[in-house]
Formats: C-alpha cells, structure tokens, sequence
C-alpha cells in the first residue's frame, strides 16, 4: 500500500509533500474520502470528495481511502466519470475506424452496436467490473438473439464480443479513462474448434455437375482447382487471366465496404500464379463469351478490367453473398455441407479433370496453396 508518513486518517508521503486523507460518514452508511491534494499548478492544498459506493463500514472506507491515494500516488488513479460504456464504445469506434481495414471496422459496429451495447452499454465505464461482463456473456448465449428468434448466441459469437470488448478496454486504459482492463479477467465461453470438411473425388464431382448452369458454377471450380479463398475469387479481374497460357494470378482479393465492394491484397500480403487445368480453361473462355453477351445487352463492352465472377449487369459481387448463395445450393442438391473455404482444401483427381500434368500439392494433391 505504499509507505505511509504519519496516519491522522491516511496519509502517503510524496517526496517532499504528503497527500493526505480520511473518510466521513454522511447519513446512515454513505461513506466519502475526503482527500488533501496538492494542485501541481498553483502549489495549494484543494480538498476533494469521493464518494465510497459498497463500504460497508470504516473499516472498509479507510481501506478504500488508502487505495485512492496510493493510486493519485503511482499515477494510476482515474477520476470518477459518468460516461457510460455505450458512450466510450462510440469514441473508441471513431478511433479504431482509422487504424483497420474497412470491413474490420464494420464488423466491429455490427458486434458493438448489436451485441456489446445492449448488454454492457448502460454501465458506467469506471464502476465495470469483470462480473457484470461474465454476467452479460451468460445472459447473451442464454437469449442474446437479435434477430427475434428464441434462443442465444452461439459461443463463437460471444467470443467475438470478448476479444472487441477487451480491444476497446485495454484503449481506454492507454487513455487513462479507467486504471485496468475488466475484461481481462474475464473468461469468454469456450468455443468448440470447427473441423475442416473436404470432399471426396466422387462427391467433388457431383457439386460440380450440380453447379453447371448456375451462377455459382465458376466460382466452384476455381475454388476446388485452383484454391482461391471467397475473395480472391470474388477480387479476380480478365486482367490476371491468360487462357492462352493456362494461368491465372492471385494478386488482390475482394472485401465488403458500405453498400459495395473494394479491392484488397491478398491475405498472405503475396500474389501467387496458379496454373488452370485444361477443363477449367474450356469453362473461362464459355464463361467470357456469356459474360460479354450480358453486357452487351445493356449496352456495355467487357474488358479487362472487368471481375471474373459478376452479376448479370457486370458489377462485383461481395464474398458474404457468395457464401450464402454457396451455403443454399448445397441442400438443394443433396450435397453434403462443407465451408465455401474448404473447397481449396478439397482432394481432386487428375483423372477425372483430364490434367494429368497440374502440379501437386503436398495438402491436396492438386497444387492448391494451403
């Protein structure tokens, strides 16, 4: 607790000045510290009080007195503020806004504005205790749904908030708006590992045939034969397409932003060329010549420039509706459900696609990156 001088009350020695303090009792249990604090400035003594919400007695008041003052003495202590957490989490998103990707900042107003502040956001932020958040997280896997449905979010959910809501603590204690993070010692519910599904050489082929025709037939084959993740299929432009040569290059993907789409790096910050089995480069070029009849009955030409994978009207598409449409073709079909992510992963065989030359990989078989 600090080296304390002489105790009339409490009091801490500071070099060469003593801040000094004890506790009153104003009407039945309401505790204060009333604290004798040297203002840095002028150099005179200026008398503050702190209420002692929770003490049950002297005893404890004084306790809480001494720890008041061993904190102003280490620089560590906060002032009491009434700003609620739902208040600060509006200026911490204004600044986390400027220091990660766009989508980043979206999912994290999405969590804040939908999850953390309905349960957390009328609590003063300097009075949050590690409790109240363990006390929200059982609350919110209990019936935290947003959406009107019965039931609660799922672990993984709640792990999201835990890791936003211990980002945004831990800023607010580089700010001095609170001493310690209480979200740090808080355990977020444990979230069971999702296993990676692959599909064999026969179920492989039979999403493929199911896929024909459709309008997630391209991106199906160049995830299972080529390995691009959701954004990159969705980021891939004719420009890093040479069917002559057989090879395509991997060098941005797409993500979210607003209403639309934007161009990103890939997520390993590397391009990377992936040669095309001679299948897939049959399906481009069909794929190409369709793709120019749709934009030509718009009035539009396709170029270079233009993505991949489209809509009709030749505007990009964003990964999370590749995903959902993904996600309702594979029961309409019969097909087992595996992760959009996990074609990549997806054992092939040369056989079967007629390339016995596509390079291996030491994952897949079918030289697909990890």
């Amino acid at each position: 607790m600090g080296n304390f001088a002489e105790r009339t009350g409490t009091a801490i020695e500071t070099g060469d000045q003593i801040m000094k303090g004890h506790v009153r009792e104003r009407g039945k249990g309401n505790w204060y510290a009333v604290l004798s604090v040297r203002d840095p400035q002028t150099g005179r003594r200026k008398v503050k009080w702190r209420s002692l919400p929770g003490c049950k007695g002297k005893r404890e008041a004084q306790q809480e007195c001494a720890r008041i003052l061993t904190e102003m003495q280490a620089g560590s202590y906060v002032e009491p503020d009434k700003t609620t957490k739902a208040k600060f989490l509006e200026r911490w998103l204004n600044y986390i806004k400027t220091q990660v990707e766009p989508s980043t900042y979206e999912r994290y107003f999405e969590y804040c504005t939908n999850n953390i502040i309905p349960a957390l956001g009328a609590a003063k932020l300097t009075k949050l205790r590690p409790e109240q958040i363990s006390d929200a997280y059982s609350k919110t896997l209990a019936g935290g749904r947003r959406d009107g449905r019965k039931g609660g979010l799922v672990p993984r959910t709640v792990h999201h908030m835990h890791a936003i809501l211990k980002q945004a603590l831990g800023q607010a204690c580089v700010w001095h708006a609170i001493s310690h993070d209480p979200a740090a010692l808080v355990k977020p519910p444990k979230v069971g590992r999702s296993e990676m599904r692959t599909l064999d050489t026969d179920a492989t082929a039979k999403m493929i045939e199911a896929a024909r025709g459709t309008f997630i037939f391209i991106p199906v084959l160049l995830g299972v034969l080529c390995g691009l993740r959701r954004g990159e299929i969705c980021g891939l432009r004719w420009r890093s397409v040479d069917l002559d040569a057989g090879r395509l290059s991997v060098v941005a993907g797409a993500a979210r932003q607003g209403g639309g789409t934007r161009e990103k790096e890939t997520k390993t910050g590397r391009g990377r060329a992936v040669t095309l089995p001679p299948m897939l480069v049959t399906e481009l070029r069909r794929h190409r010549l369709q793709q120019s009849e749709w934009l030509l009955r718009i009035g539009a030409r396709l170029t270079d420039d233009h993505h991949v994978f489209t809509r009709e009207d030749g505007a990009p598409v964003y990964p999370g509706s590749l995903t959902r449409l993904f996600r309702q073709f594979l029961p309409r079909h019969g097909l087992p459900q595996v992760r959009l992510h996990d074609l990549r992963h997806t054992h092939a065989t040369p056989t079967y696609w007629g390339s016995a030359s596509t390079p291996r990989s030491r994952k897949s078989g079918w030289g697909i990156p990890a």
